[in-house]
C-alpha cells in the first residue's frame, strides 16, 4: 500500500469514529480539566526499560508543574514511575480505559475527550508523543495550530502505525542516524511527500553520568555481563549459550544476567553464569557496572541502547553486534563489534576475543570506555535539544 493508501484509510476510519469523539468532547466539557498545561505527554508504559528510561528523561527535563503525563498501556512494574513523578508533572495513568479489549469503544470516546482538553485550552499547549499507539490515534483530533511531536526510537511497527498520521506531526525526533536512513528509505517505497523527511530531528540519547569512575579490579577471572529484557531481539539466550562455550574452552570468566527473562531458558546452564533478576535499584545497578568488565550486547536489532552508555560511563567495554547506531560508538579501542548478527558468529569471535585479552588490555578498554563516555553521552546536550524542540 502507497502512502495514499493510508491516508484514505484513515479518512474512512475517521468517519465511523466520528460519533465516539463527540461524545468523547461533550464528557470534556462535562468533566473539564482543573488547569491547562503547556505539555500533554503520551507514553505507553512506566516499567522497565531503556525507551522508558528515555522517556522519564525527556520529561526531567522539559516537563514541570504545567505538564501532564498520560501513561497509555499497562505496565508491568513501576521501575520509572517516580522519575515521571519527579518531573514535577501531573500523572495520569489511562491503560485501565484505553488497554481493555473488553471496552475497545472506550478508546474512541477517550480520544475525543482528551482532544477536547488539548483543543479546549485558551493557551495553545504542546502535544508530545513517545511511541504511544494512541498518541497517533489521537492526532488527527487535535487542532491543526497545535504543535505534535514524536519520537521514534527504532525501526519498528510504530513506523508503520505512524504513516497515517504525519500530516499532523510537526517534529519527529529519532534517536539512531541508522535509523533516519531506513526511515527515509522506506518515505521512498511508500511515495510519502518528500517534506516530511525535514522534519525529522536527530538527537542521540544520553544518561546522567557518575560522580567518579569505576575502579576496576581483576583476579584473574573476566567478569561479563548482560543487562536487558528478557526479549526475544535481545536474545539473552544467546548471552547463555556464549557462557557455556566459554566455559568448555577453559577461559576464566564468569557471566551474570540483569533483568527480566523467561527462566525456562535457564536450566542447563553452566556453572560459570548466574541470573540476578531484575534490579532496579540505581546504587545497586551501578556497582554492578564497576565490578565487571565486559558488557555483551547479542541483539537483533537496536536503536541505541541505553545500557552500552551506561556500561561504558563506567568502565565496561562493550561486545556488540552491529545494529542501530552501535557501530557508530565500538571500536577496537573500546570494545569488540561482532562482523554479524548470525548466533554461531556471535559466539566464535566472542571466544577468540576473549582469549586474546590480557589484564594490560582490560585495564586499556576500561579507560577508554570511560573517556569515550564521558566525552559524548552527558545528559545536558540531550536536555537541551529537547526544551529546544518543545519551546521553539
Amino acid at each position: 500500500m502507497k502512502y495514499s493508501g493510508y491516508i484514505l484509510k484513515r479518512k474512512i476510519e475517521d468517519v465511523l469514529m466520528y460519533p465516539f469523539i463527540l461524545l468523547g468532547r461533550l464528557l470534556a466539557k462535562l468533566d473539564p480539566l482543573t488547569r491547562e498545561y503547556d505539555i500533554y505527554y503520551f507514553f505507553p508504559f512506566y516499567h522497565t526499560g531503556g525507551a522508558e528510561q528515555v522517556h522519564a528523561s525527556i520529561v526531567k527535563a522539559t516537563g514541570g508543574s504545567n505538564c501532564i503525563v498520560f501513561f497509555t498501556r499497562r505496565s508491568v512494574d513501576q521501575r520509572f514511575l517516580v522519575e515521571f513523578k519527579n518531573s514535577g508533572c501531573e500523572i495520569k495513568d489511562i491503560s485501565n480505559y484505553v488497554d481493555n479489549a473488553l471496552l475497545y469503544f472506550l478508546k474512541f470516546i477517550w480520544r475525543g475527550k482528551i482532544s477536547g482538553y488539548i483543543n479546549n485550552q485558551k493557551q495553545k499547549p504542546v502535544v508530545f508523543n513517545g511511541q504511544s499507539n494512541f498518541g497517533y490515534k489521537l492526532s488527527p483530533w487535535v487542532n491543526r495550530d497545535i504543535k505534535q511531536v514524536e519520537l521514534i526510537h527504532s525501526f519498528n511497527s510504530f513506523s508503520w502505525i505512524r504513516i497515517p498520521f504525519l500530516p499532523f506531526i510537526s517534529r519527529t525526533v529519532m534517536i539512531s542516524r541508522k535509523r533516519i536512513e531506513e526511515h527515509i528509505q522506506q518515505y521512498k517505497k511508500l511515495e510519502i511527500p518528500a517534506t516530511f523527511e525535514s522534519r525529522i530531528h536527530y538527537i542521540q540519547n544520553a544518561i546522567e553520568l557518575p560522580d567518579e569512575s569505576c575502579v576496576k579490579h581483576y583476579d584473574g577471572t573476566i567478569k561479563i555481563l548482560f543487562v536487558g529484557r528478557g526479549t526475544p531481539e535481545k536474545r539473552p539466550e544467546l548471552f547463555i549459550n556464549i557462557a557455556k562455550a566459554v566455559h568448555q574452552t577453559g577461559i576464566k570468566a564468569e557471566f551474570t544476567l540483569v533483568g527480566e527473562i523467561d527462566n525456562s531458558i535457564l536450566p542447563g546452564s553452566s556453572s560459570n553464569l548466574k541470573a540476578l533478576g531484575n534490579i532496579s535499584d540505581r546504587s545497586q545497578l551501578h556497582n554492578i557496572y564497576c565490578d565487571h568488565h565486559i558488557l555483551i550486547i547479542p541483539s537483533t536489532t537496536e536503536g541505541f541502547p541505553m545500557v552500552l552508555m551506561e556500561a561504558m560511563a563506567r568502565g565496561c567495554a562493550v561486545m556488540a553486534t552491529p545494529v542501530g547506531d552501535i557501530p557508530y560508538h565500538i571500536n577496537n579501542e573500546n570494545g569488540l563489534l561482532f562482523t554479524s548478527t548470525e548466533a554461531s558468529v556471535v559466539i566464535d569471535e566472542s571466544i577468540v576475543w576473549l582469549q586474546r585479552l590480557t589484564p594490560e588490555k582490560l585495564q586499556q578498554l576500561s579507560t577508554d570506555a570511560t573517556s569515550y563516555a564521558f566525552k559524548n553521552f552527558g545528559i545536558e546536550t540531550f536536555n537541551q535539544q529537547y526544551k529546544t524542540i518543545l519551546q521553539s
